[in-house]
C-alpha cells in the first residue's frame, strides 16, 4: 500500500471492508470498563472517527500538537488516535498505572497542550499538570472540547514522516524517554506483518487476534492494530490478561491469532489440564520472552505454536527479528534469524564482532540505503542519547544474544540496568529518584530480583535518615510510594542498611549491588513487600 498515514490506510480498508467487525469487545471486557459489548464494524468506526475529526479541527487541534490519552484498552482510544492521525497531530498514549510524579514529568516533558483522560483519573491528571505549571486542559472522552492553547502548523500536509505518537519507554540512566514514531513506523509494522508469512502467516479479511496487551506500549499500538487495520482483520482488545478467563475469552471472541509476553504461558501452564485445552480456533501465538523449559510443553498441550520474536519500540519493526519459519529451535530461547532487509551484529564491550556462539551485545538496522527506515524518530529533546543509541550507524539494543552458525538468534540477558517485570521494562534510576523524594530516606538502590513467575521484582536497599528500618516502616514506604509512582514500579523486596557499594563520586556500584542483593537474600535480609502491590484506580 501507498498510503501516507494510518488514518488513511484505515480509510481504504474501510471502504472496502464495510459493516465486517473491525473490533470486538467481550461481555467480560464490557463490565469492566462499564462500555457496550459485541462488533464495531469498520463502517461505525469510521462514523466516530470523522466525528471526532470534526471536533478537534473545529477545536483548532492539527498539525504540530500533542495530545496525552489515558484511556487504557477502550474503543475509544482508537477514535480519538485515528481521528487526531488524519488532522497530522501526535498522541501521547498514557499508562494507567502512572501516579502522580510520573505524570508530571510525562505532560511537562511531552510538550501536550490537553489531556483526555477516564474521568476517575481526572482530578489526579489535573493536580499533575498543575504541580507542573502546565496550562493545560484536561477533559474525559465526554467534555466539550476546550480551544487548542497554540495553533497548527499551517498549510501543513500530514505524510509518512509525520509523528504518529510519542511513546516513552524505561530509560537506563533516569526519566523515561519519549521515542516519537512516525506514520512510517506504523505503516510498515503492518505491512511487515501482513508479508512476512510462514508460521505467522495473515489472512485477508477473516483473521481475529486476541491481545491483552496495552496500546500504550509498542506491541498492541504499533503492530497488532495496524496488522488488522492492513489486512481487514477484527481486533479483540481485553482490559489485561486475567489467566483464569483467559481460555474462555479466546473461545468466546474466535481468536485465531494471540499476542502473548512470557508471563503468560507461564501462568497459564499452571492451571489444571483439561480437554478443552485445545478448544479453540487459534493458529499461532505471536510474543517474546517465553519459559524455555515451557515453550515445547505448552505448544503440545495448547495446540499451537508460540512464536517467538525481537523488538524494541527504538527498532520498531523496521528492525524486527521473528522465528517465523524453521528451524524454530524451541526450548533455547531462539527467536529467529535476520531476514534479507536487516542487517544485525553480535559485539563485546570493546565493539569488535564476536564469533558465532559467543555472547554479545545486538546491534541492528535496515539493510540498504536507509538503515533507519521503519525504526523511531529519535528520542524528544534528548539528540544525545538518539546519538549514542545509534553509535556507528547500528541501534545498539543493550540486549546479549548469541548466534549459532546457521544465523540463528538466542537471547541471553540484558546488558541495559533495567528491571523488566511481567513484560514492563522499569530502569532503577526511576525508582530510585522517587523513592529518594521520602523525607525519611536519605539514599535507595533498586535492583532486579529473580522472580519465578514475573521475571523479575523491583527490590531496594535503603538508607534511612534518622529513623528506624522494620517491618513497619517498609510497609509505610511501600504505601507512599503507591501514590507516588505505578505499582510494579514499588519495591516487592526492600533491605534497611547503613552503607552501599559507592564509587569515589557516590554513584552505585551496580554491579557490586546485585552481588550485595545475592548475599541479603542468603540471609534473609529482606522485607518482603510483594502482597502489598496492586493496581489502583
Amino acid at each position: 500500500m501507498t498510503t501516507k498515514s494510518v488514518y488513511s490506510r484505515f480509510v481504504e480498508t474501510a471502504e472496502r471492508r464495510g459493516e465486517a467487525p473491525f473490533l470486538h469487545v467481550l461481555e467480560e471486557t464490557a463490565g469492566i470498563y462499564g462500555i457496550s459489548a459485541g462488533d464495531i464494524s469498520y463502517a461505525e468506526m469510521r462514523r466516530r472517527v470523522e466525528d471526532w475529526r470534526k471536533r478537534f479541527a473545529d477545536a483548532g487541534y492539527g498539525a504540530g500538537h500533542r495530545i496525552g490519552l489515558l484511556l487504557q484498552n477502550r474503543p475509544v482510544f482508537i477514535e480519538i488516535w485515528l481521528a487526531l492521525n488524519a488532522l497530522g497531530a501526535s498522541v501521547v498514549p498514557i499508562n494507567p498505572d502512572l501516579r502522580l510524579a510520573e505524570l508530571e514529568y510525562l505532560a511537562e516533558h511531552s510538550e501536550m497542550i490537553l489531556a483526555i483522560v477516564l474521568p476517575e483519573r481526572q482530578a489526579e491528571m489535573k493536580a499533575a499538570v498543575a504541580n507542573a505549571g502546565l496550562p493545560v486542559p484536561v477533559l474525559t472522552p465526554d467534555s466539550p472540547l476546550s480551544p487548542a492553547l497554540t495553533p497548527v502548523l499551517q498549510d501543513y500536509v500530514p505524510d509518512t514522516a509525520t509523528e504518529c505518537a510519542l511513546l516513552y519507554t524505561s530509560g537506563t540512566t533516569g526519566r523515561p524517554k519519549g521515542c516519537i514514531l512516525s506514520n512510517e513506523y506504523y505503516l510498515h509494522s503492518g505491512d511487515w506483518y501482513a508479508q512476512t508469512g510462514g508460521h505467522i502467516s495473515l489472512r485477508r479479511d477473516c483473521e481475529r487476534m486476541l491481545t491483552p496487551l496495552p496500546v500504550f506500549h509498542m506491541n498492541a499500538m504499533a503492530v497488532s492494530v495496524p496488522a488488522m487495520i492492513t489486512l481487514g482483520g477484527c481486533m479483540i482488545m481485553l482490559d489485561r490478561f486475567h489467566p483464569r478467563s483467559w481460555w474462555e475469552s479466546v473461545r468466546k471472541s474466535g481468536a485465531t491469532i494471540v499476542h502473548y509476553l512470557g508471563v503468560m504461558p507461564s501462568m497459564l501452564m499452571g492451571m489444571e489440564p483439561s480437554p478443552d485445552d485445545i478448544n479453540h480456533n487459534v493458529r499461532f501465538g505471536f510474543g517474546a520472552g517465553v519459559d524455555k523449559k515451557l515453550h515445547a510443553v505448552f505448544e503440545e498441550r495448547y495446540g499451537f505454536p508460540l512464536i517467538e520474536a525481537w523488538a524494541c519500540t527504538e527498532s520498531g519493526s523496521g528492525g524486527v527479528i521473528c522465528a517465523y519459519e524453521e528451524p524454530r529451535k524451541v526450548g533455547t530461547s531462539c527467536f529467529g534469524r535476520p531476514c534479507d532487509n536487516v542487517a544485525v551484529r553480535i559485539i563485546d564491550d570493546a565493539g569488535n564482532d564476536v564469533d558465532f556462539g559467543m555472547p554479545g551485545e545486538l546491534l541492528v538496522r535496515r539493510a540498504g540505503d536507509n538503515p533507519r527506515y521503519g525504526f523511531f524518530s529519535g528520542y524528544l529533546k534528548n539528540q544525545q542519547a538518539t546519538d549514542e543509541i545509534w553509535q556507528g550507524g547500528w541501534l545498539h539494543t543493550g540486549d546479549i544474544v548469541l548466534q549459532d552458525q546457521d544465523g540463528s538468534l538466542h537471547f541471553v540477558d540484558r546488558k541495559k540496568n533495567v528491571i523488566r517485570r511481567s513484560g514492563e521494562n522499569i530502569a532503577a534510576v526511576e525508582v530510585e529518584s522517587i523513592l529518594n523524594r521520602h523525607p525519611e530516606i536519605k539514599i535507595s538502590a533498586a535492583v532486579a530480583a529473580p522472580d519465578e513467575v514475573r521475571g523479575d521484582e523491583v527490590a531496594v536497599f535503603l538508607i534511612l535518615d534518622g529513623v528506624k528500618g522494620d517491618a513497619a516502616k517498609a510497609e509505610e514506604i511501600v504505601s507512599w510510594a503507591l501514590d507516588q509512582m505505578a505499582y510494579y514500579k514499588v519495591p516487592g523486596w526492600i533491605a534497611f542498611t547503613d552503607e552501599l557499594p559507592l564509587t569515589s563520586t557516590q554513584k552505585i556500584l551496580r554491579g557490586q549491588l546485585k552481588d550485595l542483593m545475592t548475599a541479603t537474600f542468603k540471609v534473609s535480609g529482606f522485607i518482603d513487600t510483594r502482597h502489598l502491590k496492586g493496581r489502583r484506580v
